[in-house]
């Protein structure tokens, strides 16, 4: 297996900042979905870069950091009512999370 540390910083934060903004581009690929497929979602990023910061940021700035705008407004103009099977498959794929 490859060494993920072997990937430059330089690199990776390209990468990264280049995932974040396809992820701000594709709003109509709600949380839930992303969580029932892979498991991680917005929020999950945004968890990750809060712990990352080392207390540099808080909750609601890691998550602006990723949505680009305040969460609740991206809430608000983005976020759908999950329905029963989208919530099944999410507790599904997030039990695979281990």
């Amino acid at each position: 297996m490859a060494d993920l540390n072997a990937i430059d910083d330089a690199v990776a934060a390209a990468a990264f900042r280049r995932l974040v903004l396809h992820l701000r581009h594709r709003a109509d690929a709600q949380n839930v979905d992303l969580m029932g497929l892979a498991g991680f979602c917005r929020n999950c990023l945004s968890d990750w870069v809060q712990e990352a910061s080392d207390g540099a940021l808080d909750r609601e700035g890691a998550r602006e950091a990723i949505y680009g705008m305040p969460y609740a407004q991206w809430k608000a103009a983005h976020q759908g009512e999950a329905t029963p099977e989208q919530l099944a498959r999410m507790a599904e794929s997030v039990a695979k999370n281990g």
